[in-house]
């Protein structure tokens, strides 16, 4: 396990698997590369990062991983795998299961929501990209992309 605390002092609990931390994740993030590129989106207020977020009610996380990164890239993915959740610890303490998966079709004019669709990054461009979200620069990203490029290789 992974322990550090995020950009705004929250403590952050980092885990390899599903379900290790007793809570119950029901925030989703997709961190998936395809063809050498990162998958991320530019949130409108936040800046570059990863798809994500919550889970609908009588959703499953793999269900609302799939939608968000399809409202948030007009990317479709498939075969899901958890490579990671999170709990973050704070004045509104939530879990966040992490995956990764193939992407199996790109529409090029989605639909979309809170973003301006999907921006595919190589790894350095990604480290050099200084429109990242705050969520991009906390110490645990770095560990989730090389356990990602793990799963891949």
């Amino acid at each position: 396990m992974h322990v550090f605390n995020d950009i705004n002092g929250g403590r952050v609990e980092l885990t390899f698997g599903e379900n290790r931390l007793g809570m119950l994740a029901r925030h989703v993030l997709v961190v998936l590369k395809h063809n050498g590129k990162w998958l991320l989106t530019r949130h409108s207020t936040r800046g570059v990062e990863f798809p994500g977020g919550k889970a609908e009610e009588g959703e499953s996380i793999e269900e609302a991983a799939i939608r968000e990164t399809i409202e948030e890239t007009g990317v479709t993915i498939s075969n899901l795998v958890q490579v990671a959740e999170y709990v973050v610890q704070s004045n509104r303490t939530f879990c966040k299961a992490v995956f990764t998966g193939q992407v199996v079709e790109i529409d090029e004019q989605p639909l979309l929501h809170e973003t301006e669709g999907a921006l595919w990054l190589t790894s350095e461009e990604l480290d050099h990209c200084e429109a990242l979200s705050f969520h991009m620069i906390e110490t645990g990203m770095d560990i989730i992309r090389k356990r990602v490029e793990e799963h891949e290789g």
